[in-house]
């Protein structure tokens, strides 16, 4: 049986921007980071305490790219605190959150225009 998910990749054109973004912006910290080539590396950032993290993987190393997007759902525990602490360190979000049913989410982008959803 599966029993969690360990990564999911996000494909970019800039690893070091890209870091520089989930660590500084988001609040992540890099979990590990291995030269995979002269200008790459196996990058994972995450949350403090999480079990999944995000590789942040070179377009250059994919042929296929720009093909890939990825397509991911970040729980917190206040949508509305998340929100206003991202916003204050520069992340864009596409609106404000919203309240449904379900829970409360709101979408933000990364520094390279790739769409997320913080949901509670």
């Amino acid at each position: 049986m599966i029993e969690k998910i360990a990564t999911v990749a996000v494909y970019v054109e800039n690893q070091e921007a890209a870091e520089d973004f989930w660590v500084n912006q988001v609040g992540f910290v890099t979990k590990e980071k291995r030269q995979m080539g002269p200008n790459a590396y196996w990058l994972e950032v995450a949350p403090e305490e999480a079990d999944t993290h995000l590789v942040i993987y070179p377009n250059s190393m994919m042929p296929d790219a720009a093909d890939r997007k990825p397509s991911i759902v970040f729980v917190c525990t206040d949508v509305e605190q998340a929100y206003n602490k991202m916003k204050e360190n520069g992340v864009p979000f596409t609106g404000k959150p919203q309240k449904m049913q379900w829970g409360t989410f709101v979408q933000f982008q990364d520094n390279e225009g790739n769409e997320y959803l913080l949901k509670s």
